[in-house]
């Protein structure tokens, strides 16, 4: 059984369309949706729509260690609220990890929905990233159960949660990546910022990261810059 588990912040008005698609994938799977304290109507829309809510307090990574605390699958898909799930991915994962019983995990190839260049620059961005063992979240990181226990789960930290899993899955041991079916990703985040910032705000966290810097810290460097466009 695979456990998709997706941390959500009012995300009401997103979470039907995407637990849909699961739905009509995951017969016998199970969903799990993780709150961070919403203010909308999640927590109902989540159990409206076939999803086992499980709610506390906010932040991606404590809400995913949460959520993967309370699943039973074992494989572990982390979705991001905003994603479009394909038709298949779920037979996807499990015949990409028979097909490679040494795989600790993977991603899906990730497309965004944004109708601009930009968007179509950073699909080819992601797919070169990938080629070096960096991948993200919203790519729809799976991981064996067995797996993320050996390594230590997620960490429940305020930011880069999800680069720091896929570091320590790549020292693991081999991982796969799925293109057919790909995974859409939602372009709102970059909603307001040009190419140049958003690139240059991603290489400077990097920078800070690999320097050090506590999580928390870079925590309030992002919804800094992230309030500033707002």
């Amino acid at each position: 059984m695979i456990s998709v588990v997706i941390p959500a912040l009012n995300e009401a008005a997103r979470l039907p369309g995407l637990l849909a698609q699961l739905r009509a994938d995951a017969p016998l799977h199970e969903i799990l949706v993780s709150d961070g304290g919403s203010v909308d109507d999640t927590a109902a829309v989540a159990a409206a729509n076939g999803a086992r809510c499980i709610g506390g307090t906010p932040g991606r990574g404590v809400q995913l260690a949460r959520g993967i605390a309370a699943s039973r699958g074992s494989v572990v898909l982390m979705l991001h609220a905003d994603s479009r799930f394909p038709h298949g991915g779920l037979a996807a994962i499990e015949a990409a990890l028979s097909a490679r019983p040494e795989a600790q995990g993977g991603n899906f190839r990730l497309l965004f929905d944004g109708d601009d260049p930009f968007s179509r620059w950073l699909e080819g961005f992601y797919a070169r990233l990938r080629r070096h063992g960096v991948y993200y979240g919203d790519s729809g990181i799976f991981i064996r159960r067995s797996a993320l226990d050996a390594i230590g789960g997620i960490r429940p930290i305020a930011l880069m949660e999800d680069f720091d899993l896929a570091r320590r899955m790549e020292r693991a041991g081999p991982t796969v990546t799925i293109a057919q079916p790909a995974l859409t990703t939602s372009s709102r985040r970059f909603v307001g910022r040009g190419p140049r910032a958003i690139v240059t705000g991603w290489i400077r966290l990097h920078l800070l990261h690999a320097l050090g810097v506590s999580p928390d810290q870079l925590a309030r460097i992002y919804d800094s810059a992230r309030e500033r466009v707002r």
